[in-house]
């Protein structure tokens, strides 16, 4: 028996328990859940209303008013028709920033062709009916091309920039990784939009032969958390294969290199391609984990509502884990994470900033929470 081992093995299992126990007295003295609404079926994206409201997107195809108080109303009408399943069906949901003045929403789902064999990501704008019982004026201002039989990589969070424009992530549909590599679809892909689905003339591929104008960025698996930081840059999460989970903050134009350079392997082991991690025109991810943590909704806090030390961190959800991770940046880079709600083991979906200055949480089940995080 190697006894310097098993001694350094023992200190450092004293080490962790004692760091664990530390960590969790802090995290308790910062904020505690408290739930505001549940029964919500796989929710998935949340947007704040006027007067303390809420709505939330379920996953099966509804879309809810949650009053101040918890309460849920009855699905909203007036949805499109919508290929729920796997991975599939209503996603995000943005108010528009403007939404006092003009009700308007933005909402993105898995969309059928007409023989429902394939689907793809789609974005729609509509009006909110001033009763909110359903909407009105419905639009499809974007179709991802082209569509794919894949119940899988929809990607699918919604940001509004600060002109106006929409960013919208795309994932790669599992099938057709190699496509995020080629400019003539949307596989793989985030893009850029005007509220009225129109291509801004800035965007970096207008113009460009066999590029469809509407991409920003490229080479992406499946963003599934979006945000813009407090200097207006949009910063996005996206799942690696096995490994290889990513931050990155995608530029005009940029290749972020799936599936040539990746941080991870294929499931069950082995390379992907020739396993390499970095390649020239390539960008590097800001931020990249393994294991994978399968990282969903994101947000910036700006408010000084948990005290300094959390003021400007980003919060990331962990749909493996189930936990809610803190992430301290410093100089654009990461230094620390720490892991909260992790004793519920509960899947996070989708993390916000309310107008409150709280976060705000969704948890993935079918017996799903909408939480409010309660600084003590």
């Amino acid at each position: 028996m190697n006894l310097s081992r098993l001694s350094l093995s023992a200190s450092l299992r004293l080490w962790t328990f004692v760091t664990v126990i530390g960590f969790c007295a802090t995290a308790a003295a910062q904020m505690r859940p408290e739930t505001v609404a549940t029964g919500l079926e796989n929710p998935w994206g949340v947007a704040f209303l006027p007067g303390g409201r809420f709505v939330v997107t379920e996953r099966p195809g509804r879309l809810r008013l949650v009053g101040a108080d918890g309460k849920i109303a009855a699905p909203i009408a007036g949805l499109p028709p919508i290929a729920a399943g796997g991975q599939g069906g209503l996603l995000d949901v943005l108010a528009d920033s403007d939404f006092e003045k003009n009700r308007t929403l933005y909402f993105c789902f898995s969309e059928p062709d007409a023989g429902g064999s394939a689907n793809s990501t789609a974005l729609a704008r509509a009006t909110l009916s001033a009763d909110g019982t359903k909407l009105e004026e419905l639009k499809i201002i974007f179709s991802q091309q082209p569509q794919v039989a894949s119940r899988n990589h929809f990607g699918c969070r919604i940001v509004e920039a600060r002109d106006g424009t929409l960013f919208l992530t795309l994932g790669d549909r599992f099938s057709r990784k190699e496509d995020a590599q080629k400019l003539d679809n949307h596989l793989g892909k985030i893009v850029r939009i005007g509220k009225d689905g129109m291509v801004p003339k800035d965007n970096p591929f207008v113009g460009k032969a066999g590029a469809l104008p509407e991409i920003w960025s490229y080479g992406h698996r499946n963003g599934q958390g979006a945000t813009l930081a407090p200097d207006g840059r949009l910063w996005m999460t996206e799942h690696g294969p096995q490994g290889g989970d990513e931050i990155n903050v995608p530029q005009a134009g940029r290749n972020y290199g799936w599936p040539v350079i990746t941080y991870g392997e294929n499931y069950g082991g082995g390379k992907i391609g020739d396993g390499t991690t970095a390649k020239e025109g390539m960008e590097q991810p800001l931020h990249y984990w393994v294991p994978s943590i399968a990282p969903a909704g994101m947000a910036f806090l700006t408010s000084d509502r948990y005290g300094a030390a959390w003021k400007g961190n980003l919060f990331v959800g962990s749909l493996k884990f189930g936990y809610l991770d803190r992430i301290e940046l410093k100089g654009g880079k990461v230094v620390a994470e720490h892991k909260l709600l992790a004793e519920g083991r509960a899947r996070i979906r989708d993390v916000k900033q309310g107008p409150d200055g709280l976060l705000y949480v969704l948890t993935d089940e079918a017996d799903g929470k909408l939480l409010r995080l309660r600084p003590n």
